[in-house]
C-alpha cells in the first residue's frame, strides 16, 4: 500500500477501503506522506467525491489521529456527558460562537469547543479571539481538559494531541482550493467534535454565495452526511441551515467582529439579522442540552441571559481563564485600529436587492483579514462595515461600507471590489430569510 496508488484510484473515481484511508491520514500525520501528495488526493476528492462510507471511515481516521477525549463526568456514582458545542461550517461576518457559547454556558449548559482558523474569504474562531491580546488557544489536550471539566466552559484551537491530522489538512485545503469539498467538510468538522468527544451538537450549515453550500440541495446533503455521522457514533446532531448571501452583521474582520460580538453580549444595538441568528441557535442548544423543554422557555432564558449581563460576564470568564486581557471587552477603544478608515458611501439611491457575501469575503482577505496562503499572517485590524442590509432602502451619499485597511492602496483596491458586491432594485424587494431549515 503506497500514497501514490491511493491518489491514483481516487482519481479515477474508484471507492478507498477503510485501511487505505486510515493509511494515508496516518502517513500525512507523522510526516511520511508529504503536503504535495496530500494536497492531490485532496483534489482528488474534490473532483471525484466519497461515499458516505468511505467519508465516515475519513472522519474515524481524522479523529483517531490523535488522541481521543472523554467528557464524561460522573455524578452520584453515575457517568454523565453534558457538553453541548456549535460548529460552523463557514461564512462572512460569522461571529456567532463568541455570542453562542457565552449565552449557553450562563444558562447552566457545558462547552468544550475546538474551532479552527480562517480557511479562504471565511473567516475562523480561532482567529477572532487572537485579536484579544494575551489570548491563549492552544491548549494542550490536558488543559483543555482540566479546564472544562473545572469551568464547564473551553474553547481551543486543534492542538498536537486532537484530531492532528484534521489541523493538517485544515490548513492544507485553504491553500490548494480544496476548501468546498463535501466529504473534506464533513470530516473535518465532525473528527473534532468525535475526539474532543462532546455528546449534543448543533451544527450551522450556510447555504448561499457566500457559503462553501452554495444552493440549498448541497447543503442539506451535507447537513444530513454530518448528523448521520454523528449518529453512527453515538453523537446528538443537528444541523440547522441557515443563510449567506450576505455577511451576517455588520463587521467582517478579526478585531471588528469580536467588537461586535461583544457589543452585543453588552446589551449594546446590534445588527438585527445577527442578535436573532445567535438567540435562536442558543434557545436550540439549551433544547438539546435538557435545559428548556419548548422553544419559547428556551429563548426567553436566552433573552435573559443577554439583557442581565450573565453571557457578557460568561466570555469575560472564558478569555480570562486563558489569559486573554478582559479590559479590552470592558473598553473596546483599547483595541488597535487600521491606519486608513474610509466611508464608501452609496452612489445612487434605491433597495439594496443585493450584498455579495463571497466579494465582501474575498476583499476582506486582500486587506489581510485572511490568508492567501498556508503561511500568511494575519492583520487583525482590516476588514469592511458593511452598513445595510438586503432590502434597505438607502440614499445616495449614505454610508454604505467602510473600510479599515492597513494602506492607502489596499484601502483604494478593497474600494474598486466593494463597488461589485452591491446590486440596487428602484422598487422595494424582500429581506433574505435567515434560516431554512433544521435537519434533525
Amino acid at each position: 500500500m503506497n500514497a501514490v496508488d491511493i491518489i491514483i484510484k481516487k482519481r479515477d473515481g474508484v471507492e478507498l477501503t477503510n485501511d487505505e484511508i486510515a493509511f494515508f491520514i496516518q502517513g500525512y500525520t507523522q510526516g511520511e506522506i508529504p503536503d504535495y501528495q496530500a494536497a492531490a488526493w485532496a483534489m482528488a476528492i474534490l473532483c471525484k467525491g466519497m461515499t458516505d462510507v468511505e467519508t465516515a471511515a475519513l472522519t474515524r481516521a481524522m479523529a483517531q489521529s490523535g488522541e481521543m477525549l472523554s467528557l464524561e463526568e460522573v455524578v452520584n456514582g453515575i457517568k454523565v456527558n453534558q457538553a453541548v458545542d456549535k460548529h460552523s461550517t463557514g461564512g462572512v461576518g460569522d461571529k456567532t460562537t463568541l455570542i453562542v457559547q457565552p449565552i449557553v454556558t450562563s444558562c447552566g449548559l457545558a462547552v468544550a469547543k475546538m474551532s479552527g482558523r480562517g480557511l479562504g474569504y471565511s473567516g475562523g474562531t480561532i482567529d477572532k479571539l487572537e485579536s484579544i491580546p494575551g489570548m491563549r488557544l492552544n491548549l494542550t489536550k490536558d488543559e483543555f481538559l482540566q479546564q472544562y471539566l473545572t469551568y464547564h466552559t473551553v474553547l481551543s484551537g486543534q492542538s498536537a494531541d486532537l484530531a492532528p491530522a484534521d489541523g493538517k489538512m485544515y490548513a492544507l485545503r485553504d491553500v490548494t482550493g480544496t476548501v468546498p469539498a463535501m466529504p473534506l467538510i464533513a470530516s473535518s468538522i465532525m473528527s473534532k467534535k468525535l475526539a474532543v468527544g462532546t455528546h449534543a451538537i448543533l451544527l450551522d450549515v450556510k447555504v448561499g454565495c457566500g457559503a462553501f453550500m452554495e444552493n440549498l440541495e448541497d447543503a442539506t446533503k451535507l447537513a444530513k452526511l454530518m448528523v448521520a455521522i454523528g449518529k453512527n457514533n453515538g453523537r446528538f446532531v443537528k444541523a440547522e441551515l441557515s443563510d449567506m448571501n450576505q455577511p451576517l452583521g455588520f463587521a467582517v474582520g478579526n478585531i471588528l467582529e469580536v467588537k461586535e460580538a461583544v457589543a452585543l453580549l453588552r446589551g449594546e444595538p446590534a445588527a438585527p439579522d445577527l442578535r436573532e441568528h445567535c438567540i435562536e441557535s442558543s434557545a436550540i442548544l439549551l433544547m438539546m442540552g435538557q435545559k428548556a423543554d419548548t422553544k419559547e422557555q428556551a429563548r426567553i432564558m436566552v433573552e435573559d441571559a443577554l439583557n442581565s449581563g450573565k453571557a457578557f460576564e460568561s466570555l469575560k470568564q472564558l478569555v480570562s481563564l486563558q489569559k486573554g486581557d478582559i479590559s479590552y471587552l470592558d473598553n473596546l477603544e483599547k483595541f488597535p485600529k487600521a491606519p486608513v478608515i474610509r466611508v464608501v458611501s452609496a452612489p445612487k439611491t434605491g433597495w439594496l436587492s443585493e450584498i455579495n457575501a463571497r466579494i465582501i469575503g474575498e476583499t476582506s482577505v486582500d486587506l489581510g483579514a485572511g490568508r492567501i496562503k498556508k503561511t500568511d499572517s494575519i492583520d487583525h485590524r482590516v476588514g469592511i462595515i458593511v452598513h445595510h442590509k438586503v432590502g434597505d432602502r438607502i440614499t445616495q451619499g449614505e454610508p454604505l461600507f467602510t473600510i479599515h485597511a492597513h494602506s492607502d492602496d489596499s484601502c483604494y483596491n478593497a474600494e474598486k471590489k466593494l463597488s461589485s458586491a452591491v446590486q440596487y432594485s428602484d422598487t422595494p424587494c424582500e429581506r433574505l430569510p435567515q434560516f431554512y431549515g433544521l435537519i434533525e
